[in-house]
């Protein structure tokens, strides 16, 4: 049975006064922004972060495998269809001429050669209209203020 004369109402504080009254405690490790790096990485950092070098890092690897997928574009739709226009059999990168001189025969991949300038006129096309179609090459440009 409970006693309802001798129990006390308990009062609450708001959540907010209770935040505002705890004080941080003292933290004994180091904080990362007061460590002391040597002047050489503290050099190779502001270097890393002005140049842009992880940009470029990120672009390259990008651009490297929209490169594989256009090379396997090439190479999977562009040469056998290319190769059923072309009289005789086989695929662009297949297409090959022969040329005797003095009697040693050499031959030479043209196929190959077009097919890989394929590849690169569409890698070409993606990067220039990838860069005007986000703007970035107005990101070095500074703005006028007026």
């Amino acid at each position: 049975m409970v006693d309802h004369e001798h129990t006390e109402k308990k009062t609450y504080k708001p959540a907010a006064k209770i935040l505002h009254s705890v004080k941080p405690q003292e933290d004994s490790s180091p904080d990362l922004v007061s460590l002391k790096v040597p002047k050489w990485i503290q050099g190779f950092t502001d270097f890393i972060r002005e140049q842009g070098v992880v940009g470029l890092a990120v672009g390259l690897v990008i651009g490297t495998q929209v490169k594989t997928l256009v090379d396997q574009l090439v190479a999977s739709f562009i040469n056998p269809l290319v190769g059923l226009l072309l009289p005789g059999g086989g695929d662009l990168a297949q297409r090959t001429f022969h040329v005797s001189f003095h009697g040693r025969k050499q031959v030479f991949g043209w196929g190959a050669f077009i097919a890989q300038l394929i590849s690169f006129i569409i890698v070409l096309a993606i990067v220039y209209f990838g860069v005007k179609k986000l703007k970035l090459d107005q990101l070095d440009k500074k703005k006028d203020t007026i």
